[in-house]
């Protein structure tokens, strides 16, 4: 029996980054979930397999059988997906599904991933924000979201992220995943930017992403003449004009490059996934990281 209201707008969960640009990434996930179209889903976390954690609402069951329950995948023939984004956001998970009718049924949970930070694209959004990047990092530990998605959910979210983004697969022996319930995955993909990685100036170091989306803007504002003429004067500024031509988006873009602020991404093309270029879904066997093994 239900006991509370789990929709995503009472959780205040319900923001899409991409309908309103300065509040990317959005709120992510806070605990273990499944997101069940406009709806947030406590998981109970336990030892062993995913599909074996237990759904709280509204019936107590087995997240595998609440998954066959909605005519879903269950969680072994599905692709964990490592979000470092908007893609962590329950919100902006299910308008990209949704608007494009299929169903936004998503296990999503919370891991610590070794090797990995987040850094901000070198290139603008066409929502208009500057979207975040992982970036290769061997001291780092980050807490990260992982989405285990269908072929279908799979190709939709490549849909949205490619020519920007290309796929990896982080293998577990080289990434350390790690679940909530101290089990470590054994491979998940990843998004990373093809336009490379913004530098700070003032370190020429990765600039960190995943904060205040309008801080952001300001500071490159602040740092560059060029990109105030074409985009500013304020944050506000930024997303409206960008967010309205793909001319500007790619003009400010250009502006990154010429400032010398972007980082090439290299690390991640020995872990390139090839199939996704072939954009073939049905064929591909889930990744061993869709069962944990243990720690």
């Amino acid at each position: 029996m239900r006991t509370e209201d789990r929709s995503l707008e009472s959780l205040g969960l319900a923001g899409v980054p991409a309908r309103e640009p300065l509040t990317y990434p959005g709120r992510p996930i806070p605990a273990p979930s499944l997101l069940n179209g406009g709806e947030l889903l406590r998981l109970d976390v336990r030892t062993g397999r995913l599909g074996d954690w237990y759904v709280e609402e509204p019936v107590r069951r087995r997240l595998d059988e609440a998954l066959v329950d909605e005519g879903q995948a269950v969680t072994g023939r599905r692709h964990p997906v490592i979000a470092v984004g908007s893609n962590a956001s329950p919100g902006q998970v299910a308008y990209k599904l949704t608007r494009l009718g299929i169903p936004a049924t998503v296990p999503m949970v919370p891991v610590r991933v070794r090797g990995i930070a987040v850094g901000c694209s070198g290139h603008i959004s066409p929502a208009g924000y500057v979207a975040g990047t992982p970036y290769v990092d061997r001291e780092a530990e980050t807490p990260l979201v992982v989405t285990w998605l269908d072929a279908t959910q799979l190709k939709a979210v490549d849909d949205t992220e490619f020519p920007d983004y290309r796929r990896a697969i982080l293998p577990g022996d080289d990434f350390e995943m790690t679940m909530p319930s101290g089990e470590r995955l054994g491979g998940a993909y990843i998004y990373f930017s093809a336009h490379g990685v913004l530098a700070d100036p003032a370190t020429e170091r990765p600039r960190p992403g995943g904060g205040d989306q309008a801080e952001l803007l300001a500071a490159l504002l602040k740092d560059s003449p060029r990109l105030r003429e074409l985009l500013g004067p304020d944050p506000a500024s930024w997303v409206a004009a960008a967010g309205s031509t793909s001319r500007l988006r790619e003009l400010g873009t250009r502006v990154f490059g010429d400032e010398g602020w972007v980082l090439p991404q290299t690390d991640f093309l020995p872990y390139v996934d090839e199939s996704s270029r072939l954009r073939v879904y049905d064929e591909l066997p889930p990744l061993a990281g869709s069962l944990p093994s243990a720690p």
